[in-house]
């Protein structure tokens, strides 16, 4: 399983990616909008969107780049290891 995290705090990226890994999924993780954002995203099994840490603008081309590839989406306030792990579970 491949999972996109869009958001979150630049010092837990690599805590994103060891969760993840321990569920047996790929991550990729975008704190920040890079450029060719939306081809960036690829084509993911689920899309995790940290709404409080990430630019309105990042989260419209993340939305629309889900519906456009019927990417499951979960949106979480929090960007803790612990809502990570809750989403996880839950999309296993």
């Amino acid at each position: 399983m491949s999972v996109v995290i869009v958001g979150g705090h630049d010092r837990m990226v690599r805590q994103y990616m060891d969760i993840c890994k321990g569920f047996k999924c790929k991550a990729k993780v975008f704190t920040h909008m890079p450029a060719d954002f939306k081809n960036k995203i690829g084509r993911a099994d689920l899309l995790v969107l940290f709404t409080n840490t990430v630019s309105h603008k990042m989260v419209s081309g993340a939305v629309q780049e889900a519906k456009k590839n019927n990417i499951p989406m979960v949106h979480s306030h929090s960007s803790s290891s612990c809502a990570l792990k809750k989403i996880l579970e839950e999309y296993k």
